[in-house]
């Protein structure tokens, strides 16, 4: 069976109801769940203090057995709070190399950039315990694309795209949340990654602000530094009165024009239910054509070993 662990870096789970969706929808497809603690927790806007929070990624560090997956259960704000306190050295030296899967998206970002600029670690963006396996519809694409990645050593996400001309590029894949991103520019908890594939993603920001994020990007070179930026989806980003008819495509717009990397659109992924998975760190290569874009990784960390798994093509069902 499926082992995983629930661990909580952010804020408090406010839709109990999703929670216990999930919960039960994971149970029923076969995964043995751990960590259930940390649903109760709630100290102001946080899953807890700073140091039960922290303590469930450095447990990690120690643990006799680890389990497959590593999953945060949702996002918010706190993990900012967390980057001085955790033991990277130690993370490092105990999950590198295994087959542990850490992933999460939104402020789990914030996780994943440090993990990556300290302790050289591939995670994973991709669902969360309550937005995703806890949605009142389980979303076929998050729930098929999210198990076949994990459990193989190379996957692939295909989407259409309204980006036009053709584009073969590789290159480290990473991003995340761009808000979270911006936040941890000029820090040491953001890695320099060169040649990279960066997406990126966001909710409830104005156009406005959506452009000066990605301007910052511009500005401060790491849009130069990369072979492609990649647009998933902007969730609940509406304009005012003032903008006078500017929107997040005309934000896009104008990244497109002082951008001088390529810029693809319509990722699945960020605030929606239907996201692909995708590993934060590993190698992979973007292929875009006739209006289809082709993103292919591999070599990250997978489960292996005889364990059954649940079935990619099959929805559970709560009893």
């Amino acid at each position: 069976m499926t082992s995983i662990r629930l661990i909580a870096p952010s804020g408090y789970p406010h839709d109990r109801a999703a929670m216990q969706r999930a919960v039960a929808r994971l149970q029923a497809a076969g995964c043995t769940l751990e960590g259930l603690d940390v649903l109760e927790r709630t100290e102001l806007r946080y899953a807890g203090s700073d140091e039960q929070r922290v303590a469930d990624l450095n447990a990690l560090a120690s643990a006799e057995h680890l389990p497959d997956i590593v999953l945060a259960i949702r996002g918010g704000y706190g993990a900012t709070r967390l980057l001085e306190q955790l033991d990277y050295g130690a993370l490092r030296e105990r999950l590198a190399g295994t087959a542990t899967v850490l992933v999460g998206h939104s402020d789990f970002t914030a996780i994943q950039l440090a993990l990556h600029a300290q302790s050289g670690l591939v995670t994973f963006g991709g669902p969360m315990l309550g937005a995703d396996f806890g949605a009142p519809e389980l979303h076929p694409l998050m729930w098929e694309h999210f198990w076949r990645t994990v459990a193989a050593p190379q996957s692939t996400a295909i989407w259409t795209t309204p980006t036009p001309g053709e584009l073969d590029v590789e290159g480290p894949l990473w991003g995340g949340n761009l808000a979270v991103l911006c936040s941890l520019l000029g820090t040491p908890y953001f890695p320099r990654i060169d040649g990279g594939i960066l997406f990126v993603e966001d909710v409830g920001e104005p156009p406005y602000r959506i452009e000066r994020l990605l301007y910052q990007l511009h500005l401060s070179g790491v849009l130069d530094r990369q072979r492609a930026l990649v647009l998933g989806h902007f969730s609940h980003c509406r304009p005012a009165a003032y903008d006078n008819g500017y929107d997040v495509p005309a934000a896009f717009e104008q990244i497109g024009r002082v951008a001088r990397v390529p810029v693809v659109r319509g990722l699945p992924f960020g605030h929606e239910t239907d996201k692909f998975t995708l590993p934060f760190g590993a190698a992979a290569r973007l292929r875009v054509a006739g209006g289809e874009a082709v993103l292919s990784f591999g070599g990250y960390p997978h489960l292996t070993g005889p364990e059954s798994r649940p079935d990619p093509g099959t929805l559970p069902q709560i009893p």
